[in-house]
């Protein structure tokens, strides 16, 4: 059976002592620094705080929470070299939920001098989405730690799922639409994902012409695996590889049209340039 791998950052394989009573309490996340974003619907005030999931026969970890990749914020770091007009004394930004043509994005990585911009890239984070409820079997969890949960939340034994099909179409169509914006500033776009996310892709749509990682493209796919380090899971970059828009658009024959000045998208990142963006590796404990 499909289980939770992860809560809160929490690895639920732990051999070591892990006080769950108060995690659940904290509802921390510690790749946000701050209480997790992933609530409840019908009780707002009550975060779901599952990370990574068990799937499958080999019990293949697999994740559904986008904060997850923020681990040690080491995806901004494997797209330095992407910002090519970076030079050493510029500052460096994250800057999220920017609004270009065809969308928001989740972040842009920023080189900024004086609080002006001098190169820019856009970062999309996309994990797995599920099917059904991941709740009965995190309430079922804490209850074999000896928590106390409503019987009625546990639920039937009924497994959740992993919606491949609809997380990677979706995923390639919002692409198509916000790539053709980076492409016309003859910047960089990143989508990441994990590793077996891109193996979907691969084998469902037409990728034979997705290539190694090229500098020269603009829209780059950087995937991830999880790798234990004693007992703690952490992402490890597994794959770089790259394409034109036009290349996503022969994944699934999709047509677009997005325009954008530079001007237009360096003023919007230099109003939110603050101290809270600059970039910071170190994560508070």
């Amino acid at each position: 059976m499909n289980e939770i791998a992860e809560l809160y950052g929490n690895p639920t394989a732990s051999n070591e002592t892990i006080h769950w009573d108060q995690v659940i309490r904290r509802q921390f996340c510690p790749f946000l620094t701050r209480k997790c974003l992933k609530v409840r619907k019908s009780r707002p005030d009550i975060s779901i705080g599952t990370c990574t999931v068990s799937y499958g026969e080999d019990d293949k970890p697999i994740l559904i929470c986008p904060y997850r990749l923020l681990d040690r914020r080491q995806i901004f770091v494997d797209c330095l070299h992407l910002l090519t007009s970076h030079e050493p004394g510029n500052e460096l930004h994250i800057v999220p939920e920017i609004a270009i043509p065809g969308g928001n994005v989740d972040y842009f990585l920023v080189s900024a001098r004086q609080k002006k911009v001098k190169d820019f890239l856009g970062i999309e984070i996309q994990t797995l989405d599920t099917t059904g409820t991941v709740w009965p079997s995190r309430q079922r969890f804490l209850q074999k730690v000896g928590l106390k949960v409503r019987k009625r939340e546990i639920g039937d034994r009924k497994s959740f799922g992993i919606n491949w099909k609809m997380t990677a179409k979706t995923t390639l169509i919002q692409l198509h639409h916000k790539v053709s914006t980076f492409e016309n500033l003859h910047k960089h776009m990143v989508l990441v994902i994990q590793d077996c996310l891109l193996g979907y892709m691969r084998n469902a749509f037409s990728f034979n012409h997705i290539r190694t990682a090229n500098l020269g493209d603009p829209m780059h796919f950087h995937s991830y695996y999880l790798a234990r380090h004693n007992e703690i899971l952490r992402i490890q970059l597994a794959e770089r590889v790259s394409t034109v828009s036009r290349g996503i658009a022969q994944c699934m024959g999709l047509q677009a049209d997005a325009n954008v000045e530079l001007d237009y998208v360096c003023r919007v990142l230099e109003s939110k340039l603050s101290d809270k963006t600059l970039f910071n590796p170190v994560i508070p404990g």
